[in-house]
């Protein structure tokens, strides 16, 4: 499954629209909202982690895009506090691409950050928190990509 976050501007006149409920039902698209602060008739704005296919995606940021919300792409990037990590491997079960893995015979939890697509599954599985999540603008060209 394809996942991304997204940072939205809605233009006031959209703020009483269901724009995030066409998401889903037109281009079947999973949503997890992280933060928002949309009022009736004023800019709002919205973090949220779009999940589907990447298709599917990039129709819907381009249906986004015409109803003139402003949508930019945000960056996750997943590390880990050595310090904090005492190599339970809680974190390799749910990994998705394998950037968390156990190496054998010395059983030593790895992390390699060039593999991560920082979807964060490990954040949440990891019982002392050694894994941490942070967000980071890219440039304004947005793509599914």
């Amino acid at each position: 499954m394809y996942t991304r976050i997204y940072f939205l501007r809605f233009p006031k006149e959209t703020s009483d629209q269901p724009i995030i409920y066409q998401l889903v039902k037109a281009y079947d698209i999973e949503f997890n909202i992280l933060k928002a602060d949309i009022l009736p008739q004023r800019e709002g704005i919205m973090i949220i982690e779009l999940k589907g296919s990447k298709e599917n995606v990039q129709q819907g940021l381009d249906y986004l895009k015409r109803l003139d919300v402003r949508v930019e792409r945000l960056a996750t990037k997943v590390h880990r506090d050595d310090r904090k990590c005492f190599q339970c491997g809680a974190c390799t079960s749910i990994c998705p691409v394998g950037a968390l893995y156990i190496q054998r015979p010395e059983m030593a939890v790895l992390f390699e950050p060039d593999r991560c697509t920082g979807c964060g599954l490990c954040v949440t599985a990891c019982p002392v928190r050694a894994m941490e999540v942070s967000l980071k603008q890219l440039p304004d060209k947005v793509t599914a990509g």
